[in-house]
């Protein structure tokens, strides 16, 4: 079986019904509908993801890869991560999920140094061109997960989406 990279794009915590509540039960369900989805896909010879590492459904995803990692053993994560000071601005307790999840990556790849109007752009391209299947949690709305899901698209890329409500 040859080896598949999966890339994930998803609302960031803000656009989320419950915010930064991950103790809502819709947010519980759709963590454990992420780590279904994912154990799925290692089951079927996915043994890459990619994540762009941004806050709410980058950050489950990612912690369900690292989970099934548990599991499947060799798959791997890369952070896709778009400037340097991405989690500067967050809370003191986000900060450290995303160094934790930093650190137990295979993979930092980091877009630009500083912020700039296109780095988020540039890290979904990079996404994208090196995955075959791309992931999502998304209901609707316009920003990033919208234009990364038309972006692989256009690609011919595999896309899975996962609603974000059930």
């Amino acid at each position: 079986m040859a080896a598949k990279t999966c890339a994930f794009t998803g609302h960031r915590a803000s656009k989320l019904p419950w915010q930064f509540n991950e103790s809502d039960p819709a947010c519980l369900a759709l963590k454990a509908r992420l780590y279904d989805v994912v154990e799925t896909l290692c089951e079927t010879g996915v043994d890459r993801f990619l994540c762009g590492m941004a806050n709410g459904c980058d950050l489950y995803f990612a912690e369900a890869v690292l989970l099934a990692q548990e599991r499947f053993g060799e798959i791997t994560l890369e952070a896709a991560v778009p400037y340097r000071g991405q989690a500067e601005r967050w809370s003191d307790t986000e900060k450290q999920r995303y160094h934790y999840i930093l650190s137990r990556c295979a993979a930092v790849t980091v877009m630009s140094e500083v912020y700039t109007r296109f780095c988020m752009m540039e890290r979904n391209r990079y996404m994208v061109e090196r995955c075959d299947i791309l992931l999502a949690c998304y209901d609707e709305g316009s920003g990033g997960t919208l234009s990364t899901l038309r972006m692989a698209m256009q690609e011919d890329k595999e896309v899975i989406i996962i609603p974000v409500i059930a």
